[in-house]
């Protein structure tokens, strides 16, 4: 048994106290493995240890949605800990972000731990490695100590474990039960995996929109680690996976990325054969999704890698695999334990090539990028609210702009187009170059379309920010710097003022959706233009919110309420004196809407999909502020859905979903009721109770596809057995951008344009509705725009619908063929929502 081994056995086992510092067992009462430990535990043991060693520090670094702590600890040899600010500044240095000359030479590894909560063997794991590494009999820990900075986050989603651990102590059997059928082995929806808000947090290191991963960013981006390993569990049957990584691999990963990991890699592959232990490589994992824990540190100049252990929260204490042995949480502790002491060792042991490889990274990108497009262009004339909700972003992950301080003539690729062409720069276009500190990350979120060099990958293929905020914009190969500084424009706030006869409000973007969510909580009633109207020659689109005296004059300090909200959310309001337009429909005509405050609820539980009622209880309760009832699945049928206006359905899966509610639903739609229904719930919607929602259109259609699914069929028959998975993707949509014509004249698609782009993420066809509005469609196969999409689906995508609204009986069903806010971050998506939510059938 080797040293390292021998080490974790005796941690886990036999437990000795050293000086004061308590090892886990002592402190908790019982060895790791033995059960799980709840969050504010593991934080006590942290807290603990960090009190009894001096070259340990506890930072507190925010809370979870649910007020659990957030915390690293910082670990090194003392004269480290003594300039660890030092430190920190000098690594700023190394990357360009910071001005100066660095004086220190310390690696810094980064270890983040249970970031999906019902992995829950990462805390236990980082427990183990806290001690180890403070253990004075461990005198080969702390020579790694001297170079290197170890800086362990034991939990990275305190709500989502600790919704596993209480479930899973309650569950469990006293009396150790492996049958993977028995009740602890079966974690009911929604399963502790994700945050509070039914988040993936690691789809979202990128996005940020989520509070836990907003505060870990601004703690990240301020150390900018060397290395920084993610560990997770995988299935059951699928004993150790740790890098290298998978194809496909992005070009932007510099040589040394690479090689890093292949020696970390071997050393780890050391350890696991001197022990038996079974393990993978380059399979599965790939480096391509910029939001990973591995993918994001790796843009960012680091050496990210995913660690996965076999078992997840199925696995529990203990549970049979395939081939009849028990997998153990003590074994699993130890494997994490394992991987986490070899990266240490290789990080101290490769620390000069380490942290030069690491500047090295940042001064090149910064001189010469290496990919394709090198400048990006936001247009001027792009709506203001779409521009600063990008900003927000590039805020986020430290991303420079200025304005282009200049007009030209350039040669760039338009998003919208899809092609290269001629545009005129204007004076005010903003401006994102590649010469900046953060150069690869700025080119894998704009890059219109990412080089696979293998189509099988573990998420989309594509996310470019231009289409997610459905933006006017231009890609260049050649260098353009910003000639000034972009200055936000203050904002002018609104004043009160009695003689008013109505507030004009826009309606482009999310920030005027909220404000509209607040007037109606407030109790203030709204209208709604169906079509466009003028005064003189100040013109207002369909949508614009009206907000009159007349019918609120119940509210008291109308006039001061409506100002003070729409100053909240920096909302411009226009006034009018007169209802009398010069053009367009006056505020009493019935194509002026009065917008009825709707009751509203979301359907969750066994059946739906947790992540996309996630995006939608995220969106109406933190986006919008708007209150929502929740309903399971599991008691909708004695559910009295008469207490509602608009029912959310999510996405659904598997068989889980009865007829008898999608009955029960419907005939609350013909009672009045507003179905909002996303991808899978459409299938159990086609052909049901009077709608026309349909796969094909007609026979031509349905023979057409008919025939694809036979050459597939065929072919299958033919190709070699391990081609087959290969073979399939050519029936997939790996996450692709296709344009989307969108009917303006219809409520659905207020203030968002005639094109959208679609992040479509399901091979699901429907064809066009023939007694519904077909708001958003694709009219042919041509309107791919980035992402992968298999040959044989392509030409499905011709004459297919993508946002619809059908009537039935007094009610209406809206009809997300595509999810259009997926993991909250396809922001241009989020008025369509709200459209749905507030204007359909008013």
């Amino acid at each position: 048994m080797n040293r390292i081994y021998c080490l974790i056995f005796a941690v886990c086992i036999a437990a000795p106290s050293w000086a004061q510092t308590q090892s886990p067992k002592e402190f908790l009462g019982y060895d790791l493995g033995d059960r799980f430990t709840p969050h504010h535990r593991v934080v006590a043991y942290f807290e603990h240890v960090a009190a009894n060693n001096s070259n340990v520090q506890l930072e507190k670094y925010g809370e979870s949605v649910e007020r659990r702590p957030l915390m690293v600890a910082y670990i090194s040899e003392q004269k480290h800990i003594d300039q660890i600010d030092r430190i920190r500044e000098d690594n700023l240095i190394r990357t360009g972000i910071k001005d100066g000359t660095a004086t220190t030479n310390v690696p810094i590894t980064w270890l983040s731990y249970n970031v999906h909560g019902n992995e829950a063997v990462s805390s236990e794991a980082a427990m183990m490695t806290l001690f180890a590494l403070v253990d004075p009999s461990e005198s080969e820990n702390k020579e790694w100590l001297k170079n290197n900075l170890v800086i362990i986050d034991p939990c990275l989603n305190p709500d989502g474990q600790e919704r596993y651990v209480n479930w899973y102590n309650q569950k469990v059997n006293d009396i150790l039960q492996p049958d993977p059928q028995s009740i602890e082995h079966r974690e009911p929806w929604p399963g502790g995996r994700p945050n509070h808000y039914l988040f993936d947090l690691n789809r979202d290191w990128a996005w940020q929109t989520q509070q836990e991963s907003q505060l870990r960013a601004q703690l990240y981006q301020s150390w900018m680690p060397h290395v920084h390993l993610d560990f997770h569990e995988q299935g059951l049957n699928e004993p150790y996976y740790f890098a290298p990584a998978a194809e496909p691999l992005h070009r932007q990963l510099s040589e040394y990325q690479h090689e890093f990991q292949e020696i970390f890699g071997r050393n780890t592959a050391k350890y696991f054969d001197e022990n038996d232990l079974f393990y993978f490589t380059k399979e599965r994992f790939d480096l391509l999704y910029p939001s990973y824990g591995d993918t994001y540190p790796m843009y960012n100049g680091a050496i990210g890698m995913t660690i996965e252990q076999g078992g997840s929260g199925r696995a529990g204490l203990g549970i049979l695999n395939a081939e009849g042995d028990t997998v153990t949480l003590t074994d699993r502790i130890i494997h994490h334990h394992t991987t986490a002491l070899s990266a240490i060792e290789v990080a101290a042991a490769e620390g000069d090539r380490l942290v030069e490889a690491f500047e090295r990274y940042f001064s090149e990108n910064r001189e010469n990028p290496r990919g394709k497009y090198k400048s990006f262009v936001i247009k001027e004339d792009n709506d203001p609210a779409k521009i600063n909700k990008l900003l927000e972003l590039l805020d986020k992950n430290g991303i420079r702009y200025g304005l282009s301080g200049t007009s030209r003539s350039l040669q760039g690729y338009n998003y919208l187009s899809g092609k290269s062409e001629r545009f005129e720069l204007g004076e005010s276009d903003l401006v994102i170059n590649a010469y900046q500190p953060r150069s690869v990350l700025a080119q894998v979120l704009f890059e219109p379309e990412p080089i696979l060099n293998d189509s099988i990958t573990y998420d989309i293929t594509t996310w470019a920010l231009p289409y997610a905020y459905n933006l006017k914009a231009f890609a260049l190969e050649t260098r353009l710097n910003a000639g000034a500084a972009y200055e936000p424009q203050a904002f002018e706030e609104n004043a009160p003022d009695p003689s008013t006869l109505a507030y004009l409000a826009p309606w482009k973007g999310m920030d005027h959706a909220a404000f509209l969510a607040s007037l109606l909580r407030e109790g203030i009633r709204v209208r709604s233009a169906n079509f466009p109207f003028a005064f003189g020659d100040d013109t207002y689109p369909a949508g614009t919110l009206i907000i009159t005296r007349g019918g609120n004059q119940f509210v008291k300090d109308f006039h001061q309420k409506v100002t003070d909200l729409a100053n909240a959310f920096e909302v411009k309001l226009a006034k009018t004196q007169t209802a009398y337009v010069d053009s367009g429909k006056d505020f009493g005509s019935s194509d002026v809407r009065h917008i009825k405050a709707p009751k509203v609820a979301l359907i969750g539980g066994n059946g739906t999909s947790s992540l996309n009622f996630g995006e939608i209880w995220h969106f109406l309760e933190q986006g919008l502020r708007y209150p929502v009832s929740i309903l399971e699945k599991d008691y909708l049928g004695s559910a009295d859905l008469n207490k509602y206006d608009v029912i959310f359905l999510p996405t659904t899966y598997g068989g889980a979903w009865e007829d008898s509610l999608t009955g029960k639903l419907l005939e609350w739609v013909k009672q009045g009721g507003r179905l909002i229904a996303y991808e899978n719930a459409l299938n159990m919607l086609a052909d049901q109770g009077g709608l026309s929602l349909t796969a094909y259109l007609d026979e031509e259609d349905n023979e057409f596809a008919n025939q694809l699914k036979k050459e597939a069929e065929e072919n299958q028959l033919t190709i070699p057995y391990q081609e087959r998975e290969r073979d399939a993707i050519s029936d997939y949509i790996g996450g692709a951008v296709v344009e989307v014509e969108m009917d303006v004249t219809h409520p659905l698609a207020f203030g968002l344009g005639d094109k959208f782009y679609s992040l479509k993420n399901n091979n699901n066809r429907f064809a066009l509705l023939k007694n519904g509005v077909n708001v958003g469609h694709i009219p042919s196969a041509d309107r791919h725009r980035a992402g992968f999409i298999g040959y044989r689906f392509k030409p499905q995508l011709e004459r297919s619908l993508v946002f619809g609204v059908e009537s039935l009986g007094r009610g209406q069903v809206v009809y997300f063929a595509d999810n259009p806010m997926f993991r909250s971050f396809w922001e241009s998506g989020k008025l369509l929502v709200a459209n749905a939510l507030f204007l359909v059938g008013q």
